[in-house]
């Protein structure tokens, strides 16, 4: 396969022939919802692709805020990425243990800091495992490495933007979720949330981009998924989901369709769905 783009997505071909580079960083950022009794760091220490380090996408957020993983200030995420031997010159993949699902998140957030070298393993660690390819169980070698930030603020939405927006209908908003969280016919995992949306978004439910082995379509089979779904391609983007985890998955979908003026609601619907001010749309909007 042709696809191979380190600044996007990387096959587990690539990443196998890559390897031994000695600028190449490998992150392991497999995150579990609460209650699936499963442990990501657990399951990293049991076997992990050679060279791996954990990124703990719970750790490396602002702990200030009452939402989940929310985007870490500048100081914490260099001081984290040092501590894990990422920094300038590095160029990284990220995986995760489900395929495509929390790694493009952590692809996003190094982008969100300037840091553009970095590409999510396409299937993941199931499909890396799938081929009978090598892993480990022991602790990676970490050396210091400098990393420069420069935060691209308008890679990111607050819920002010975010409702400015849904009123003003200038820029398309995209959901992530299930469609029977979007459409308000189950109640939301986290307690406390309403049910729905948010008035005027597009639901994309980010499995509707992967293939069944996990992998990512190919961009034009994602431009169908996009317009099916009546997304309006010309107008920028805001994603949305639950936490701001699978909405990165859309954003690494935009990109890799060529569309750039995308941003990520990071509070999203943990976030929106908590407010009885702002308002909630259900069923098909």
């Amino acid at each position: 396969m042709s696809h191979d783009d380190p600044k996007t997505l990387v096959s587990t071909e690539w990443l196998a022939k890559h390897l031994k580079d000695p600028d190449l960083r490998i992150l392991d950022a497999s995150l579990f919802l609460p209650g699936s009794d499963r442990n990501a760091k657990a399951e990293y220490e049991a076997a992990h692709i050679p060279g791996a380090r954990f990124f703990d996408i719970d750790d490396v957020s602002d702990h200030r805020s009452d939402l989940p993983h929310m985007v870490p200030p500048v100081e914490k995420f260099m001081s984290r990425m040092r501590a894990l031997g990422v920094g300038d010159g590095h160029q990284v993949v990220v995986y995760d243990s489900q395929g495509i699902y929390s790694a493009a998140r952590v692809w996003w957030l190094f982008n969100l800091m300037g840091q553009s070298d970095i590409a999510v393993l396409d299937g993941g660690f199931p499909k890396w495992q799938a081929e009978g390819r090598e892993t480990e169980d022991l602790p990676p070698l970490i050396r210091d490495r400098h990393m420069t930030v420069r935060r691209q603020n308008q890679m990111v939405k607050d819920v002010t933007q975010v409702s400015a927006a849904a009123k003003l209908r200038d820029t398309v908003i995209i959901d992530a979720r299930a469609a029977q969280r979007f459409r308000g016919e189950v109640a939301e995992p986290r307690p406390g949330l309403r049910s729905g949306h948010i008035p005027g978004a597009k639901n994309v439910p980010f499995t509707t981009l992967l293939n069944a082995d996990g992998t990512m379509k190919a961009p034009d089979a994602l431009r169908a998924v996009f317009e099916a779904a009546g997304v309006d391609l010309k107008k920028p983007a805001i994603t949305s989901c639950g936490s701001g985890v699978t909405a990165a998955v859309l954003n690494l979908a935009l990109t890799r369709m060529g569309k750039h003026d995308h941003s990520l609601y990071d509070g999203s619907w943990s976030e929106w769905g908590q407010f009885p001010t702002l308002p909630v749309a259900t069923g098909e909007d």
